[in-house]
């Protein structure tokens, strides 16, 4: 049966279109590609707007499309060009003199679909022998972004999809960051490296600081592949502190999640800042281990380091904290708990290092030799840099006999450049120790506010080596408030102004225990007026006004059961002097020693107690009773705290008492 019109027609056009089509690829297989390199050179140029040169061969093969789409693109021939001695040029802004990239041997296929609309999609780019500088300037202006220089949109686009390195190396100069570094990289033997396809190793500097390092990644633009984690390892030091992760980063071009473990150690966590941006305390040296997990955003995105554990100084530290980018400032949050503080290591947050401790940690030492208070300096600048709530607590802690401390809780808040510790609680000898500190560093002089409180602390238990205090039952209440301006915790004493109010109830004293506690001052005066022997205390009171640094003693009566002893005068903490008269009032005439009144003088480091004989003592000493200093010491009641069979010395004494202590404004002084 004869063919009708129709199919003849319909049949003799698809041998047509299939003769075409064969045509079409014999001329694209035979055809000379080094023909096109100038029509692929100028569109390059104009996606990217740098110069871009294919100075060698350039040769075409076929092949089916990477990655798969299981749709019916996979069954599209796409084209896979071969290129020697490619070479793209820096921007016109450029400080370097070296090309952005320099390539021997270049490899990559094209996806032809894309092209109908100017889109250069490219799936795969596999660079052998690369020479890469990535640039950065301080105005946020970089080599990597390809925008062409008079900022008009191209009519081509490039999407580069998967990249993969064989011996080359990547620098990196960013004036943002102040990096100058350069990794050289090498492909892997996948057999033995799993999903690590490349190995690289690191120079260069940061902030001035030498860097190094090590490590290996996966391919290192797994940009489309969303489901594939990227995986990365790596160890790198900058300066002296060491960095290592291992894990993987989801869509690296986004930093869409990353999942790894991270170690973290050096000489101080405040060193962390330059890397970061995240202001942490000086600290001793530390290292810890956890997960970090996060994601990022325009913000600066939200970063949990989870569940980590490590070490700082001689305390063991863990916890989790969570770096979250929010405006004006982003919020470091969480808990960290150390299960064994040892007390020293908290001397560097505080401002309060030693010499000897800088040393040990190869950090210079300021404090003068001559003075005790610490002069280490709060440094208030990074304190703007972000908001922090992070709960502290230390479980058990490790400290000298002398300082019976059990544990600590604070709440630490950092906002608008405002450092609140409210409660620092403390459990200690058998009591509680409380204070709320608030520092202002808003403006170059810092504010700082500071109440304390002391409840129950028992004596035998403040005391624990000493055996003749553990058949006390005596106790110390003490409330505080001081106000000051200053940088230091020496210059904030020196300019202080407050009240201290104290009550010591029942127990003994002696040299040994003066020793004790260090107490050089109360040592020679115990010395000079009772010899080396227990003394029997029934009570203690203090009132103590604090005006631009100088303490002076509203009250300050001790009563034993030989005598009472008056202490007036001053301590000047600006300077670190005293100028103290204690007179004693004996209860017997057995006591010779007592008649004459003693001066106290000297530094802090230096005391120098001598008998004013120029002064002749109280001789009605027997006729002076408690009830005689009752009136003066009347702010001294909430102190007493009287519980069960326990009965307080100074109850009789003080039973009138009212006020509490206070502090004015920082700057300002009490109203007489």
């Amino acid at each position: 049966m004869a063919m009708s019109r129709a199919k003849k027609i319909i049949l003799w056009s698809g041998i047509a279109t299939l003769a075409t089509i064969s045509l079409l690829i014999i001329i694209l297989i035979t055809f000379d590609w080094n023909r096109a390199k100038p029509w692929i050179n100028d569109k390059v140029s104009e996606a990217t707007g740098r110069p871009f040169a294919i100075n060698g061969d350039l040769s075409l093969t076929w092949q089916r499309g990477f990655p798969k789409t299981d749709t019916w693109r996979d069954w599209v021939p796409v084209p896979r060009l071969s290129a020697q001695d490619v070479v793209m040029g820096q921007p016109e802004w450029s400080k370097q003199k070296q090309n952005m990239a320099e390539v021997g041997h270049i490899t990559f296929s094209v996806n032809p679909l894309p092209l109908l609309a100017k889109n250069i999609v490219i799936p795969t780019l596999q660079l052998d022998d690369p020479k890469i500088v990535l640039e950065r300037l301080k105005d946020g202006r970089n080599n990597w972004t390809f925008d062409k220089e008079d900022d008009s949109p191209s009519e081509w686009k490039l999407d580069l999809q998967r990249l993969l390195f064989y011996k080359g190396e990547i620098a990196l100069k960013d004036e943002i960051k102040n990096i100058d570094a350069k990794a050289n990289i090498d492909s892997l033997d996948p057999a033995t490296n799993s999903d690590f396809v490349m190995g690289w190793k690191l120079s260069g500097s940061f902030n001035g600081a030498r860097i190094g390092g090590e490590g290996k990644a996966g391919e290192l633009l797994a940009l489309r592949n969303v489901e594939k984690p990227f995986p990365l390892q790596a160890s790198v030091s900058v300066g002296k502190t060491s960095i290592a992760v291992n894990g993987t980063i989801t869509k690296p071009q986004e930093l869409a999640a990353i999942d790894m473990r991270l170690k973290l150690s050096g000489p101080s966590m405040a060193d962390l800042y330059p890397l970061t941006g995240i202001t942490l305390p000086k600290t001793p040296a530390y290292s810890t281990e956890g997960r970090l997990i996060g994601t990022t955003n325009d913000l600066g995105g939200k970063w949990t380091y989870e569940n980590f554990k490590g070490k700082m100084g001689e305390s063991d530290i863990g916890g989790t904290l969570t770096y979250e980018g929010k405006q004006p400032r982003p919020l470091l949050s969480g808990t960290v708990v150390s299960n064994l503080l040892n007390f020293a290591d908290l001397g560097p947050i505080i401002g309060a290092d030693s010499n000897e401790s800088k040393r040990e940690r190869g950090v210079a030492a300021n404090q003068p030799a001559d003075k005790l208070l610490p002069v280490e300096k709060f440094t208030t600048d990074r304190w703007d840099s972000i908001d922090a709530d992070v709960q502290i607590t230390g479980r058990k802690i490790v400290r000298d006999a002398s300082l019976p401390i059990d544990n600590l809780n604070t709440h630490l808040i950092l906002k608008d450049k405002v450092v609140t510790l409210s409660p620092l609680k403390f459990g200690m000898a058998g009591g509680t120790l409380t204070a709320d500190i608030k520092m202002d560093g808003s403006n170059p002089v810092i504010k700082a506010q500071a109440k304390v409180s002391a409840r129950s602390l028992k004596l035998k238990q403040l005391f624990p080596t000493f055996q003749p205090m553990q058949a006390s039952f005596g106790e110390v209440n003490a409330d505080t408030s001081l106000s000051a301006t200053g940088g230091s915790i020496a210059s904030f004493l020196a300019a202080s102004n407050g009240e201290i109010k104290a009550l010591v109830n029942d127990g003994t004293i002696s040299k040994l225990l003066l020793e004790q506690m260090g107490l050089n001052v109360g040592n020679i005066v115990l010395s000079t007026l009772f010899g080396d022997k227990q003394v029997k205390l029934n009570c203690m009171a203090t009132d103590l006004a604090v005006t631009n640094g100088v303490i002076n003693t509203r009250t300050l009566v001790v009563d034993t059961e030989d005598a009472i002893i008056h202490v007036t005068g001053d301590i000047n903490m600006a300077t670190e002097n005293f100028n103290l008269t204690i007179k004693p009032v004996s209860k017997g005439l057995r006591i010779v020693s007592l008649r004459a009144p003693l001066y106290v003088k000297g530094t802090f480091k230096n005391p120098d107690v001598g008998v004013d004989k120029g002064v002749l003592a109280l001789k009605a000493g027997g006729a002076l009773t408690l009830g005689a200093v009752a009136a003066p010491l009347a702010a001294l009641l909430p102190l007493i705290n009287v519980g069960g069979e326990e009965q307080s010395q100074c109850a009789t004494l003080l039973k009138e008492a009212k006020e509490k202590p206070v502090a004015p404004p920082p700057g300002k002084t009490l109203k007489k």
